[in-house]
């Protein structure tokens, strides 16, 4: 049987906490989906727009050789992914779990026979962080003209 993994994210200002959880993700499934997530969805899901266009962070993620297929991912809920593109697996940074939505997603998850696998969170480098990094820098450049 062919095992199905779905690892979603907005990959916004790709870095490598991004390829680690590709990386392993494609060590632990036969096919693994990427799920960009739109524009919108990161909107909804982090109150901020990301920095990289859709389009450009598909193209990037398409790119990177540990993926299989990357799919748009309009849905900010992940059960709504899984009716679409059916994973047996869906991979996600160590950071979610034990959040409502972890424990809601891993329950119905386990009720169609599909699991949630938790990778260790990048902490030294996040999309977050090099965002913050980037506003300081140009803060303090717009200071000194």
């Amino acid at each position: 049987m062919t095992v199905v993994g779905y690892a979603p994210g907005a990959y916004d200002m790709f870095h490598i906490g991004h390829l680690n959880i590709l990386r392993r993700a494609a060590a632990e499934c036969d096919h693994l989906i990427a799920g960009v997530v739109t524009d919108e969805v990161v909107l909804a899901a982090k109150g901020k727009p990301p920095v990289i266009p859709f389009r450009e962070r598909i193209e990037i993620v398409r790119s990177i050789r540990y993926v299989d297929e990357a799919v748009e991912d309009e849905f900010v809920d992940k059960f709504e992914t899984w009716k679409k593109f059916r994973y047996d697996v869906l991979f996600k940074g160590d950071d979610w779990r034990g959040t409502p939505r972890a424990e809601r997603l891993e329950r119905l998850l386990s009720e169609v026979g599909a699991r949630v696998v938790y990778f260790p969170y990048t902490i030294h480098t996040s999309s977050t962080l090099l965002r913050s990094w980037l506003t300081s820098a140009v803060e303090m450049r717009d200071m000194g003209s």
